[in-house]
């Protein structure tokens, strides 16, 4: 693999205004990762179904080790600017990590209400008009 790539859902609202935050300021440089919608990857060439990247954020780095959810966040602080390493870092905490893991399941629930939100979020993708 050529570098590391963080995969979000791109019918998702929040999902989308996130991965732009992460493009435009956690980022150093374009060249640092690919952030991309799981609707235009190429999942199998990834390692992800559809279903996967359905139910979490995904991360595949460098090496093709998949971090999911509250991890997949930590791993793309860890490869962004210098002040978000350590939050990443810490994030990998056992006990930190079990905290993050409650809020992003939480957030993962609720995306449909929260700003940038939208019905389609708290459809599963099947169901999710195109």
């Amino acid at each position: 693999m050529a570098g590391s790539i963080l995969i979000y859902d791109g019918d998702c609202g929040v999902c989308t205004k996130l991965s732009r935050v992460v493009t435009t300021t956690v980022r150093r440089r374009q060249g640092d990762f690919t952030v991309s919608a799981y609707q235009d990857a190429d999942l199998p060439s990834l390692g992800l179904t559809p279903e996967q990247c359905d139910e979490a954020l995904q991360w595949v780095g460098r090496d093709g080790r998949v971090s999911s959810a509250q991890d997949a966040v930590a791993r793309v602080l860890l490869a962004g600017k210098a002040p978000f390493k350590p939050l990443g870092a810490l994030m990998l905490v056992p006990g930190v990590n079990a905290l993050a893991g409650l809020v992003y399941r939480w957030v993962a629930l609720n995306r449909h209400r929260l700003p940038g939100g939208t019905p389609a979020c708290s459809l599963p993708a099947a169901q999710r008009p195109s």
